[in-house]
């Protein structure tokens, strides 16, 4: 929005020019959102305080989580608010990615907070019903997925690029609208998964999106993809300010999500920022770099896809209780301990995500 008024102001003073600039919008989008957050957040912590939208806890759950009940929660939607306003206002809004990565992201948000909202305000505990959340998950993202086909204008839009290999792209045709909506659906349920400790989500989610923001960057510039050796994809560098914006977003929720906790993101930002994470992957063609670079919502889901399937098939399980963060809260690890380690494994991961930039 703000781009065509300084297009129009260029007119009159070149200054303005420089907000056509990608970084300098990318960067004033991490400003805009966090500020959104700063302002927004305190009083809308004080507002699901007053309507009492605590978070119930599991009565099954390590027993150190007994003392957060009540804590505020769905502050994921301080999440999506400072994200769409700040993509609005800085984002290209002519350009396809742009729309297709926001409205997704908003889609899955609106499923994450009819369930929260069943649970807190209308009291079902249950909340929302496991297989109506993954129909519209499952609507939503082979909705993302047939408009990227669709809408595709080169082969490249619709390949398989394989990290690590300069020149191994594969054609997957009709594949890749179920490609796009594993790694969509996929990504949101893992970021949800993880999203069971202070501040556990959210950092890692920041860092991938803003590594994601380099890929979009490099492939939408057709020197740098030239020199990379990446596939170029005119237009989708625009997807840059949608993930600066989250970055800002994540840092400004995360101010109040840290150890101890003031507030919780809740479905509707989990679900929201995982597909996020994966819609993002998608547009630029490397959903191999987010599975290495999310290794640790990988794990997270491996975790608990093993121990239901270990339970079921032997009676026993294998880790004392999951998602793995809580089997090693359950080992006596401290809980700001679990989450710093595995902040740390994530920024391993995203760096050897970015070698792929270099090493083909």
């Amino acid at each position: 929005m703000l781009l065509y008024l300084t297009e129009y102001l260029s007119q009159f003073h070149s200054g303005f020019g420089v907000f056509n600039y990608l970084t300098l919008r990318a960067i004033m989008g991490v400003l805009t959102a966090l500020l959104i957050c700063f302002v927004v957040g305190p009083p809308m912590i004080r507002k699901l305080s007053f309507y009492k939208m605590g978070q119930p806890i599991r009565d099954v759950g390590p027993q150190s989580h007994f003392s957060k009940a009540g804590t505020p929660t769905m502050g994921g939607a301080l999440i999506l608010v400072a994200v769409a306003i700040s993509t609005l206002l800085w984002g290209d809004l002519e350009n396809r990615y742009v729309w297709v990565v926001l409205l997704t992201t908003l889609a899955f948000g609106a499923i994450g907070f009819y369930d929260d909202y069943k649970k807190l305000v209308l009291k079902n505990s249950a909340g929302l019903a496991a297989r109506y959340k993954y129909l519209w998950q499952s609507v939503f993202g082979l909705a993302a997925a047939v408009f990227l086909y669709s809408t595709a204008v080169m082969p490249v839009e619709t390949q398989l690029i394989v990290p690590f290999f300069k020149d191994v792209a594969i054609d997957l045709g009709l594949m890749f609208i179920l490609l796009t909506y594993f790694v969509v659906v996929g990504s949101s349920n893992a970021v949800n998964l993880t999203d069971g400790l202070d501040g556990l989500a959210i950092l890692p989610t920041v860092m991938v999106i803003g590594a994601l923001a380099i890929f979009a960057y490099a492939t939408g510039n057709v020197k740098f993809a030239e020199y990379l050796g990446i596939p170029y994809i005119e237009g989708v560098g625009e997807v840059v300010i949608f993930c600066a914006t989250v970055v800002g977003a994540g840092l400004g929720f995360l101010w109040f999500n840290t150890y101890p906790a003031q507030v919780f993101m809740g479905d509707v930002g989990a679900l929201a920022l995982g597909a996020a994470l994966g819609i993002v992957a998608v547009v630029v063609r490397q959903e191999l770099v987010l599975l290495i670079m999310g290794g640790v919502f990988v794990i997270e889901t491996l975790s608990v896809i093993m121990q239901v399937a270990s339970f079921k098939l032997t009676g026993k399980r294998i880790f004392r209780m999951a998602p793995l963060h809580h089997h090693f809260e359950l080992k006596g690890w401290p809980e700001p301990r679990v989450i710093v380690r595995f902040w740390i494994i994530t920024v391993i991961l995203v760096l050897i995500g970015l070698a792929t930039l270099k090493i083909r």
